[in-house]
């Protein structure tokens, strides 16, 4: 009774969905104009000028495109504990985030509005997709474990809660929803994370836990102490009820088949797009691992083409499928024109679907191969699937020394049949995506074939360590044009 009761509470999104889905302009035009109008009394918005502004075109030509060095000084302000700097309600919250695992810190606003209608809305309209799509579920009748980050210490103001944005989440969760998930609270915001993952452990491994959700590769972290605590075989074991993992935070395709492997079955999985800056995304076809972009959570979204070299700025009216596009956010907790760092392709327009296809920074271009996070997901399955292997954690960049090639460190799961048999299908893969590396592998003119470097289990995890990156949404950086997180790994291995 009570998984039907619930069931037809969260479906009551599902019409709102839709009326974004068919009517995106018209939708995307109704938040840009309340963000405007909600903050043409703020510091920011008088500066630009707001209450004189009437429309995109204006916006554009007036307002500058954004990155977080541009916005941080007017974020530490906020942080301090001024007021109506960026957006017109007070900030409570700050979500910290590295975006990858160098050492400095990202402090990013949210707002009461953005945790209400965007973060929580995305909670939402996940379930009601889940459920639309599988009205078999039994999604109310157990527990969700969610793999959340932690809280920080606001060192500018004691006042301002500072943490992942999951802990943020977490820390301010309805008491009905509280009771539908695990592990408690005092446990899911320890800082430590190996004090937190032991707890975990001993907190969750009885509980009837019917979905996960969380970062895929802590997640694994996470099930193997299950199995190990627990001596049995797969997780179904433990928790037999099990039937869904919402993922996101990094490309799911590599580790797949792990988790079909140490769950013991294959589980119903469904892609969200969750980060620091707000809930962009939602996979809402059971057969189709694109994403819906959420278009009515106080989002109003830009694009950049990235092969674009005068960086022109479009609106989503003009965005086609097939190309790749650096994605700009301007948020009701004033992010202004912000680039976010993710590139995207869409898959549909009508309505508007799209895959994760990289990070504007995270990319190895030594010597205009252009290879982007999408090219190597591609090319590394491929490589697993021709050679038996499957893979943990890896990384890549170029070695321009006495050869010009790429180094790719790679900590096996189940090593492939051997290295060069890997080395070779993964070098023709990548030729296969990407014509610009093809070009510069001609005939080994100027790059060379990969060397591909497997590394003991627990490399990565111990390198994390070393940097302070346990758990949460922390993530080994994949493509880099700086050959630093190689040096460091294969040093730790010496």
């Amino acid at each position: 009774m009570i998984n039907s009761i619930l069931q037809k509470v969260v479906s009551k999104r599902l019409s709102l969905i839709e009326n974004f889905m068919n009517r995106p302009v018209e939708v995307q035009e109704r938040v840009f104009n309340y963000l405007i109008s909600e903050s043409k009394d703020t510091i920011w918005g008088k500066y630009y000028d707001y209450a004189s502004i009437k429309n995109w075109e204006t916006f554009n030509r007036r307002v500058p495109v954004n990155d977080y060095e541009s916005l941080v000084p007017f974020f530490d302000r906020i942080r301090a504990g001024e007021n109506n700097v960026l957006w017109s309600s007070p900030i409570k919250w700050f979500s910290k985030s590295s975006g990858t695992t160098t050492a400095k810190s990202k402090f990013i606003p949210v707002s009461e509005e953005a945790l209400s209608d965007c973060h929580y809305k995305g909670g939402k309209d996940m379930l009601a997709l889940y459920c639309a799509n599988y009205p078999d579920n039994k999604v109310f009748l157990g527990k969700s474990l969610a793999l959340g980050g932690s809280k920080q210490i606001n060192d500018l103001n004691d006042k301002i809660f500072c943490g992942d944005v999951s802990a943020i989440i977490i820390d301010n969760l309805p008491i009905w929803a509280e009771a539908y998930r695990v592990p408690k609270k005092e446990i899911a915001l320890l800082s430590e994370w190996e004090e937190k993952l032991k707890r975990m452990v001993e907190s969750v491994i009885s509980a009837n836990v019917v979905s996960l959700s969380g970062v895929p590769s802590w997640m694994m972290v996470l099930l193997k102490n299950i199995l190990e605590q627990s001596r049995k075989q797969s997780i179904i074991d433990v928790w037999q009820n099990l039937e869904v993992y919402f993922h996101g935070g990094v490309s799911f395709t590599p580790y797949k088949e792990q988790f079909n492997q140490i769950i013991g079955m294959s589980l119903r999985y469904m892609e969200t797009y969750n980060a620091s800056e707000g809930f962009f995304g939602l996979q809402d076809r059971k057969d189709d691992d694109s994403m819906l972009l959420l278009l009515d959570y106080g989002i109003f979204y830009e694009f950049i083409a990235t092969d674009d070299k005068e960086e022109q700025v479009i609106d989503l009216s003009k965005v086609e499928t097939g190309k790749n596009y650096a994605m700009l956010i301007t948020t009701n907790a004033g992010l202004w024109r912000y680039k976010i760092g993710d590139t995207v392709s869409f898959t549909h327009t009508s309505p508007y679907r799209f895959k994760i296809t990289g990070r504007t920074k995270h990319y190895i271009n030594a010597c205009g191969e252009e290879i982007i996070i999408d090219n190597a997901t591609k090319a590394l399955t491929q490589a697993c699937d021709s050679t038996g292997a499957r893979i943990k954690e890896y990384t890549a960049a170029p070695l321009l020394e006495d050869i010009y090639c790429h180094r790719w460190i790679i900590e096996f799961e189940q090593e492939p049949d051997t290295l060069a048999h890997f080395t070779e299908v993964l070098d023709h893969a990548l030729q296969s995506v990407n014509s610009d590396y093809e070009a510069k592998r001609y005939k080994d003119l100027v790059l060379k074939q990969p060397i591909v470097i497997s590394v003991p289990q627990g490399t990565f995890y111990n390198w994390l360590r070393s940097k302070g990156k346990l758990g949460g949404q922390h993530k080994v950086p994949r493509l880099s044009n700086s050959g630093e997180t190689v040096e460091e790994l294969l040093a730790m291995i010496r």
